[in-house]
């Protein structure tokens, strides 16, 4: 498999779990405020944690919304992915709420861990071209509409949800199926037309090699809580009579 950037999504709200990881050798770990119970402070730690083990971290907001973009920008996240964008419209406000004036509407501040408690000297200057906005397509409206949200100035990269998609073509949580595939193949095949790195996230080894070779730029496997469920389960299963729990599907 060719070397592409390598991460996994954290939902066990664990700072441990997150350094750990980290040290294992993942390229960037996605902290996601859409599908778990984290405040702000738990999102702290977590950056904290990633920092320290040495990944990249990402930010998964809720929703597009210029304070909560601007409370994890504040405290440390370099790079923001906003969930279920439909339009260009939708793709304009998400990259305002990253970017200071005039390339945006971020509010501005200079006492926090962003700015290393005030010692960056030209934070003011140079946080714009530090800080990197994806956008997730996560519907076939979305999808029609991905190269003109690509050209969006300030759209980083795309991220294609593939749980989402296949929930809205009535395939819920079937990645394999054969038209969720075709959707996935021609997203990244759009994508690398236009120059623009997109991702993407899945639940198996042999599934994220496929997405490579479909043309994905950087790749998740699983979740911190989907690695350890199915190691458990394995484990449980050789050394008892227990059969191994059904997975529920979707890609963490």
């Amino acid at each position: 498999m060719r070397a592409k950037p390598l991460g996994t999504w954290l939902m066990a709200s664990s700072p441990a779990s997150a350094e750990a990881l980290g040290h294992a050798g993942f390229d960037w770990l996605l902290i996601d405020m859409e599908h778990v119970p984290l405040e702000f402070t738990d999102v702290l730690h977590l950056l904290q944690a990633v920092d320290c083990g040495g990944a990249a971290p990402i930010v998964r907001l809720a929703k597009t919304d210029p304070t909560l973009a601007k409370r994890a920008l504040d405290m440390g996240a370099p790079t923001l992915m906003f969930p279920f964008v439909q339009s260009v419209e939708e793709a304009r406000a998400a990259v305002a709420c990253t970017k200071f004036p005039p390339l945006g509407t971020r509010g501005f501040a200079a006492m926090h861990r962003a700015s290393r408690y005030g010692t960056w000297s030209e934070f003011g200057k140079r946080a714009n071209e530090a800080t990197a906005c994806i956008l997730q397509l996560e519907t076939p409206e979305a999808i029609a509409q991905l190269e003109a949200i690509a050209a969006v100035p300030g759209v980083d990269a795309l991220f294609v949800g593939p749980g989402d998609l296949s929930a809205a073509m009535g395939k819920i949580g079937n990645l394999a199926d054969p038209e969720v595939r075709a959707a996935l193949a021609d997203c990244a095949r759009r994508a690398n037309a236009v120059g623009v790195p997109i991702g993407i996230v899945g639940p198996t080894p042999a599934m994220v090699r496929e997405f490579v070779e479909m043309g994905y730029d950087f790749v998740a496997i699983a979740s911190d809580m989907g690695m350890m469920m199915r190691q458990a389960n394995a484990f449980i299963a050789e050394l008892t009579d227990a059969q191994p729990a059904e997975n529920a599907g979707g890609p963490y």
